[in-house]
């Protein structure tokens, strides 16, 4: 007879450290290495997200507009030799941050960092690019506001921080029509400079890759780091969007809590994973399986530089709506009033551990987390020391977290979806 082979959750998780070479200009280039492979991948982070622009989206213009042209090479040509190297280019941008990152195989490394370079320093944002860019952009941003679950997660941002918030701010899609070059420019000249940025490289990184990292960090040109302040949140607890014809309703439901330095931030990460962070989640179970109101919800714990939040999202039948609504109230009181079983919480606790082992498998999911740890002003140690938290939360300390973070009254709703019916 077979048996199935025993589970074995990892008591540990031993998480390299990462090495710091400061720069004279204020960069600071960090290093996770990894002799085994034949990559390198190397990632600029700029603090010049969505939460630093003055002019409707000047950040993701500014940082998506990085290789539409250099003073060297058109932006068809940065594509084609980046192709050929078959090396990738890739940006991302958040509330708070821009993440660059460029990845070669070892033997083009020399020739991928000439094309980021000419990336990184010497943009010149072409006028025809930009207005061809914006277009698209606009045409996309329309479409995806017709969906319930974009409007649903942009009002649910409102409603939490306020609409002259930076968290909660949202553009209509016209201000791509008055988007200018001097925006773009202006956004990068602030905001792309050796203050507000690190980097860290993972991969084959020896000395020679090192030493030309270094060359492009250190022209990077000084500025202020200085931190525009924010207006005090304004939180509104409830507000529902109508989209006629929508034929499913989007849920959104939050607090504003903290960000990840918060001392509770780990339990109530148990607590979300608890409600909706695997498919066998409380909410799972009732919205899904016992009354078919969606195919999924999920449930998390949202960490920018400045606010943390907990979020749950799903989208249900429109004529299921407000029982859906009732059911998700219920089983966070639920949760905030019975500690849950022992079983139960050992299983959360592997797919909490089994999810921080997926993350961190391969050089770049470490370099990930490297730069996370990073932004929050912590070490990789910190991994290690959230499993052992992990680990040794007790249910009664999930039922204590819960009921004090998620009272009803405290809860933000929103809804997206179909008028009353």
């Amino acid at each position: 007879m077979k048996r199935r082979p025993e589970l074995i959750t990892p008591a540990t998780l031993d998480v390299p450290a990462y090495a710091t070479l400061a720069l004279p200009n204020g960069v600071n280039i960090h290093t996770v290495p990894c002799d085994d492979c034949s990559v390198v991948r190397f990632s600029f982070v700029f603090r010049a997200g969505t939460a630093a622009q003055s002019v409707p989206f000047a950040a993701s213009a500014t940082a998506n507009m990085l290789c539409e042209g250099t003073e060297r090479y058109t932006s068809q040509q940065v594509a084609e030799r980046l192709d050929y190297l078959g090396s990738y280019f890739d940006v991302n941008v958040d509330r708070d941050c821009v993440y660059i990152s460029f990845c070669s195989l070892s033997r083009f490394f020399a020739e991928t960092l000439d094309v980021a370079e000419q990336i990184l320093l010497h943009p010149t944002f072409p006028e025809e690019e930009l207005r061809t860019y914006a277009a698209k952009r606009r045409q996309r941003l329309e479409v995806d506001r017709m969906q319930v679950d974009v409007l649903a997660r942009e009002e649910l941002a409102r409603c939490l921080f306020g609409e002259e918030h930076p968290y909660g701010k949202i553009s209509p899609e016209s201000a791509y029509d008055t988007l200018r070059r001097d925006d773009i420019e202006s956004h990068y000249r602030r905001f792309y400079t050796a203050e507000r940025c690190f980097v860290v490289c993972s991969g084959r990184v020896g000395d020679e890759e090192l030493r030309a990292v270094s060359r492009i960090a250190s022209a990077l040109p000084r500025g202020s780091a200085a931190e525009t302040p924010f207006p005090q949140a304004c939180t509104r607890h409830e507000s529902r969007i109508v989209r006629e014809g929508a034929v499913q309703s989007s849920i959104r439901m939050g607090r504003r809590l903290f960000t990840r330095m918060h001392p509770d931030f780990t339990g109530m990460q148990v607590v979300a994973t608890a409600l909706g962070g695997y498919f066998g989640s409380r909410l799972m179970q009732n919205l899904r399986e016992r009354n078919g109101f969606t195919y999924g919800v999920v449930a998390a714990m949202v960490n920018f530089e400045r606010e943390g939040y907990f979020a749950i999202a799903t989208q249900v039948g429109a004529d299921a709506t407000e029982r859906a609504v009732e059911e998700i109230l219920r089983e966070t009181e639920l949760l905030g009033r019975e500690p849950m079983p022992a079983a139960e919480l050992d299983m959360v606790r592997n797919m909490m551990t089994g999810e921080m082992m997926r993350i961190l498998d391969g050089p770049f999911g470490i370099a990930d987390v490297t730069i996370e740890n990073i932004l929050c002003g912590t070490d990789n140690d910190v991994v290690e020391r959230n499993l052992r938290l992990i680990r040794e939360i007790t249910p009664e300390r999930v039922c204590e977290l819960a009921a004090r973070y998620l009272r009803p009254d405290d809860i933000v709703r929103v809804i997206a979806g179909p008028g009353d019916r």
